[in-house]
């Protein structure tokens, strides 16, 4: 996997998409901005896009240090994954977005786009697509976050409430779908390297 491949790209960029989630994030942005807090679009995005290309290149080397390998890893982010798409899916709130609004730094950057499932979800694509791909998924996303932050008030024109709801369960079903997918394959590479160490 070291060649750029459209459809993994693709692949890649709709998982992240899901996990980010920032068209359902527009309630959380509207809530901050009605708060009083200014929210920089493209400050909020760079910094997202640094802090993800970070932990891309220094996480497996993190889970080295507690002798953790890629496939387990992407096993117990496929679970995360899971429980995010039934979060999706179901409307229930298992991850919340509790800190005080007024910058694009916190929460915006970190924890409502940076944050522990788009963490988990890096690093368990390094276990299926090669770098240029994750990475190019992962700025297109960002180019997303910036101009749905950057337009915020005018998508939610567009879009309504009812938009918004029905691409959350859309993408909840197709996050439901990569996350047993990339179960599925990590578990077969451990299952394969236990049996060939018998």
């Amino acid at each position: 996997m070291t060649e750029f491949n459209f459809m993994e790209m693709l692949s890649a960029f709709i998982v992240l998409f899901a996990v980010i989630d920032i068209l359902g994030s527009i309630p959380i942005v509207l809530d901050i901005r009605n708060k009083g807090g200014q929210i920089n679009g493209f400050q909020a995005a760079s910094i997202s896009f640094v802090i993800l290309i970070v932990f891309l290149f220094v996480g497996e080397a993190l889970l080295g240090l507690f002798g953790v390998d890629l496939s387990s890893f992407a096993i117990a982010g496929s679970f995360i994954l899971m429980i995010m798409a039934i979060e999706m899916i179901l409307g229930v709130q298992l991850f919340k977005h509790d800190s005080p609004a007024g910058a694009s730094i916190v929460p915006i950057a970190f924890p409502l786009v940076a944050g522990a499932g788009s963490f988990t979800t890096l690093l368990a694509l390094r276990a299926e697509f090669a770098l240029s791909t994750i990475i190019t998924a992962l700025f297109l996303n960002i180019v997303i976050v910036f101009f749905v932050l950057h337009y915020t008030n005018r998508i939610e024109k567009i879009i309504g409430g009812g938009g918004v709801y029905v691409m959350k369960k859309f993408f909840g079903i197709i996050l439901m779908a990569m996350a047993i997918r990339l179960f599925m394959s990590n578990f077969a590479t451990l299952l394969s390297d236990f049996l060939s160490k018998l």
